[in-house]
C-alpha cells in the first residue's frame, strides 16, 4: 500500500521552492523530509524540483524524471555537497530475475527496472555535470538513520 500526503516544512528557510505544496509519495520519502527539514547539517532542500530529460527506453522518446530530492549539505569539513536523492524500495533498485515465463507482474517489473535505469543514467549525467553527487536511499538506508556527510 501506498501512502501519501502533504508534508508541513518546519524550517521553510530551508526550503528550495514552495513549501506549501511538498507531497510525500511514501513513509520512505516523509522520513527522508523530516531528515532534511531538522538536521542542521542540511543548508537547503528540494522535493522534486529538479527536471532531468532522459530516454524512455520502450517508446524512445525523451520524458521528464523528477528526482525525490535536492540536497546541500554542509559536510563536517565545511565544504558543501550538492546531492540529488532518489528514494525507492530496495526491490525495485535490482534487476528482475530472469523468469522462464512472463508473467504480467514479471513484464510489469521489467519495463520497472528498465524506465528506473534510465532514469538514473541520465541523473548521473546531470549531476556530474554539475560536479553533485547521485544517490539512491533504500529503506536500508533510511532505517539506519542515513546520515549523508
Amino acid at each position: 500500500m501506498a501512502y501519501k500526503g502533504k508534508y508541513k516544512v518546519i524550517n521553510g528557510q530551508k526550503y528550495k521552492g514552495d513549501c506549501t505544496k511538498v507531497i510525500y509519495r511514501s513513509l520512505w520519502e516523509r522520513r527522508f523530509m523530516i531528515y532534511c527539514d531538522t538536521n542542521s547539517s542540511i543548508l537547503r532542500w528540494s522535493s522534486e524540483e529538479i527536471v532531468i530529460p532522459y530516454k524512455a527506453p520502450i517508446e524512445r522518446k525523451t520524458r521528464r524524471y523528477y528526482p525525490d530530492f535536492y540536497i546541500e549539505v554542509k559536510r563536517s569539513d565545511g565544504k558543501k555537497d550538492n546531492i540529488v536523492v532518489e528514494v525507492k524500495p530496495k526491490k525495485q533498485t535490482q534487476a528482475p530475475k530472469v523468469q522462464k515465463t512472463k508473467t504480467k507482474r514479471y513484464l510489469r517489473e521489467v519495463k520497472t527496472w528498465g524506465i528506473n535505469s534510465a532514469k538514473w543514467k541520465a541523473a548521473v549525467k546531470y549531476c556530474k555535470q554539475r560536479n553533485w553527487r547521485f544517490l539512491i536511499l533504500t529503506e536500508d538506508q533510511l532505517l539506519s538513520n542515513y546520515k549523508p556527510l
